[in-house]
């Protein structure tokens, strides 16, 4: 036997948005082939990204994860495009790639390729980072049934949650009729327990003029100012000063926080992840294929923005509809979000608290049973524990049945602001519910002159994209609607006129090899224009204290 090596033959088709040879691509791109897949370690082909070169994974929840390249990291990564066979992953609203939460299966996935530098000239603003473009199989190629489980373990060592399964199972059937006409289906269903984030570190010391620094008696746990990591609603919003305190013959001021209600108490750590798509082709000619492919996702899980956000129920749908040739294709598809059942941890915590007591109030009852005891001979770090007992009476405790009452009904209101609770139309207290629904419409189209040019190459394209944004009240809110009016939903449940963003762009690519192949010079360029970025509604980006 005699050992032969191979080099670069493998053909890549995002640098050039077309097919060629990885070692003449004009800019770096990274490839996980069907073997490269098959010979991970990884648990599935996605997680195998992170140990691509350049690559770096962001794992916000069993479900979510994000990869990224070329720096500029954050949680919800828009600047690093996710295609699947050219159908953009991000979900408009959130703003946020959803990844393989909706993508395809690892049985229908034939390549994943990473450009790990800008991809914009090519693919438009959204690619500054870079991109994956994850190609499925065709059902022409690869017929038949696919079947696999996976079972795996995770909390083994119990400090945070009992010892729990994760399973996937996954199936994919395709036929192809007289190399005319063929079908694929996909569907994978996945369970699990999430991580739970439980760090109780202080993140308010009393060394900081914030909390509390002329007493240092009061360090640790026993500062009236504590702000943990992983517990919300003792923020900086919930901050109550109280001043005119009799202290060691004195009349002091102390610097409080609310009590808050630690993250594990607030998620649910149960997560499924739901995946189906079909397609249906057909072979017009031998160098024409048209195709319709739907694709539907549901995931649960946790992620990072503003706040962080319990995602519960979120669902993707993709309509996609191609007609594709030899050097040319043309394109359309629709996206519907629907952010579900999802809700955010901090206006949570915060109309938690305030259904029982306003900060005003709660610092009041804190202060009287302070001074009660101070007056009593009790040293202070014992007396804040006391006044925090007694300013915390009544409140909904985790674990109780008037905290999961509380909790389900404020999960269930789409107006964040407690101060309009009471209000005509509004509800008695304030809520958390993240509603965001969105549309998005996109046709693109390409055409590559290949021969019929001679000097040189010639790729040319074109797209144009329609972002339809419905007003939730919070995130996005129709201007044109009284002010006391704009979180509250009329009788239709609507909260103002739907709103349409459009961009259109288009770009040219020349290429031309010099020197026998030895040298290649490409150039490209890129218009995009955006009519608006700004209308009747707009994202508010921070609602008060809520980020969005």
């Amino acid at each position: 036997m005699a050992t032969q090596t191979v080099l670069g033959t493998e053909v890549v088709v995002s640098a050039s948005r077309v097919k060629e040879n990885i070692l003449k691509s004009p800019v770096a791109v990274e490839k996980l082939d069907i073997r490269a897949i098959k010979e991970t370690a990884a648990p599935s082909f996605y997680d195998a990204l992170e140990n691509v070169k350049g690559v770096q994974m962001t794992t916000s929840s069993l479900t979510f994860k994000v990869p990224n390249t070329r720096g500029f990291n954050i949680p919800n990564n828009f600047r690093f495009m996710q295609l699947v066979d050219g159908v953009d992953m991000q979900a408009a609203t959130l703003g946020v790639p959803l990844g393989n939460a909706i993508g395809p299966t690892e049985l229908d996935i034939q390549s994943v390729e990473i450009t790990p530098g800008a991809a914009s000239a090519l693919y438009g603003m959204n690619a500054i980072n870079g991109m994956a473009n994850m190609i499925t199989k065709s059902p022409f190629q690869h017929q038949g049934l696919s079947i696999y489980n996976r079972t795996a373990l995770n909390h083994i060592d119990g400090r945070d949650y009992p010892v729990s399964n994760i399973s996937e199972f996954a199936l994919r059937y395709a036929k192809a009729f007289n190399n005319k006409v063929a079908f694929k289906v996909n569907a994978s269903y996945m369970t699990g327990t999430d991580w739970q984030s439980n760090t109780i570190t202080n993140q308010n010391p009393n060394s900081l003029n914030t909390a509390n620094p002329a007493y240092p008696e009061l360090d640790g746990n026993n500062n009236p100012a504590y702000d943990a990591w992983n517990r919300y609603g003792d923020e900086n919003n919930n901050a109550v000063t109280i001043s005119g305190v009799n202290y060691n013959g004195g009349s002091k001021t102390f610097i409080l926080r609310r009590t808050g209600y630690w993250e594990k108490d607030l998620v649910n750590p149960k997560v499924d992840n739901l995946k189906f798509d079909a397609g249906v082709h057909y072979r017009i000619n031998d160098n024409a294929e048209i195709s319709y492919d739907f694709r539907y996702g549901k995931m649960d899980g946790v992620f990072q923005r503003g706040n962080k956000i319990q995602l519960d129920n979120v669902t993707v749908k993709n309509h996609k509809l191609e007609l594709k040739g030899s050097n040319y294709f043309v394109r359309a598809y629709v996206s519907v979000e629907n952010t579900g059942d999802s809700y955010n941890l901090k206006p949570l915590t915060d109309n938690l608290q305030l259904t029982h007591l306003s900060n005003s109030a709660w610092g009041t009852r804190f202060k009287t049973k302070l001074q009660t005891d101070l007056n009593n001979g009790i040293d202070l770090a014992a007396a804040m524990k006391n006044a925090r007992a007694a300013a915390d009476a009544g409140r909904a405790e985790p674990g109780t049945d008037a905290f999961k009452r509380l909790k389900d009904t404020i999960i269930r209101i789409n107006n964040w602001d407690h101060r309009n609770a009471g209000i005509t139309g509004a509800p008695a207290t304030g809520g958390a519910w993240l509603l965001q629904k969105s549309r998005m419409y996109h046709t693109d189209a390409q055409y590559d002159f290949e021969n019929r040019i001679k000097f040189f190459q010639l790729l040319v394209g074109a797209d144009v994209r329609i972002y339809e944004v419905i007003p939730d009240g919070n995130n996005f809110v129709d201007f044109s609607r009284p002010l006391g009016e704009r979180n509250i939903p009329d009788k239709e449940g609507s909260f103002g006129k739907n709103v349409y963003y459009k961009k259109i762009g288009g770009f040219a690519q020349a290429s031309k090899t010099l020197f026998e192949e030895k040298l290649k010079i490409v150039s490209s360029l890129r218009v995009d224009y955006n009519p608006e970025f700004f209308s009747k509604t707009q994202s508010t980006g921070c609602n008060g204290v809520y980020c969005k």
